[in-house]
């Protein structure tokens, strides 16, 4: 990546900040790249990032297929700002959200954000073995601009603005604030062909009505044999069940064996995400 995108960096664990101005020049002339640093992930194993670590399994196989789908929503409807949730904690939903932000990528070739909205338990960053930045709630405690704390991720391909230092109870300040508006109506945002939002699980937290309003569509991630069907039915009335554009089910049993058999995959074992 030339040089001039990687003025936005940690300097004594803050953030430098670039001008709107000189991010616009930047964006003018990118190559293929937004203006933002790089951080290189190795995507561990334990992080369940299959589309790379298992890219002819059949959970990767699932999730190219969403992709697909997701592409055909969105040059039907419009839907680029997708907010993925689960009705209760460890459902999957932020290995979700790593998964589908590297298929939509598409390699690197399409300019995809990943925004990690879930301020009071962020995993994302550990999931990927990096070194923490400052993120979003680091921005909102300083006021600074949350599009300076973005990193392209590689070799994933995506872009990505984590949560920061956990703040419990600050979601909803940070929402009030505006950084959401921010980042909504930013010009950074046309630059992007999808943004997804890791949002908080919808029943413990009140606040996802909130992050709602600012997304055109919600994916709700129910894992098979342990979310009960009444707080899938509960989320998904709480959200509307127009702005749920699918449910994806996870850790489903059983879907190895059928692509072992057609396929000849063999060994690779569909993991509960």
């Amino acid at each position: 990546m030339p040089e001039r995108f990687l003025r936005s960096g940690i300097e004594n664990d803050l953030i430098s900040f670039v001008s709107p101005e000189d991010t616009l020049r930047a964006l003018e002339g990118a190559d293929g790249y937004l203006p933002f640093a790089t951080e290189v992930s190795s995507v561990p194993a334990e992080s369940r990032v299959v589309m790379y670590n298992e890219p002819r399994s059949p959970g990767a196989d699932r999730f190219r297929w969403a992709g697909i789908r997701l592409r055909s929503l969105q040059a039907a409807k419009g839907v680029k700002t997708l907010l993925i949730t689960s009705p209760l904690p460890g459902d999957g939903k932020s290995t979700v959200a790593l998964n589908l932000a590297t298929a939509l990528s598409e390699q690197g070739t399409r300019p995809v954000l990943l925004l990690e909205a879930d301020v009071y338990r962020p995993t994302l960053v550990k999931k990927l073995g990096l070194k923490p930045w400052a993120g979003l709630t680091e921005c909102h405690k300083l006021g600074r601009d949350p599009t300076q704390a973005i990193r392209r991720i590689d070799p994933l391909g995506f872009y990505m603005l984590p949560a920061g230092e956990p703040m419990e109870g600050e979601l909803r300040s940070i929402l009030s604030s505006g950084i959401a508006a921010q980042l909504r109506e930013t010009f950074f945002s046309s630059f992007f062909s999808w943004i997804l939002v890791d949002s908080p699980p919808t029943i413990p937290v009140s606040e996802i009505l909130i992050l709602k309003g600012h997304s055109d569509g919600t994916l709700l991630v129910a894992r098979a044999g342990a979310t009960p069907r009444q707080a899938i039915e509960e989320s998904a009335r709480n959200l509307g069940r127009d702005h749920v554009v699918g449910i994806i089910l996870n850790g489903v049993e059983g879907l190895n064996r059928t692509y072992s058999r057609y396929y000849g995959y063999g060994k690779s074992e569909l993991r509960s995400w």
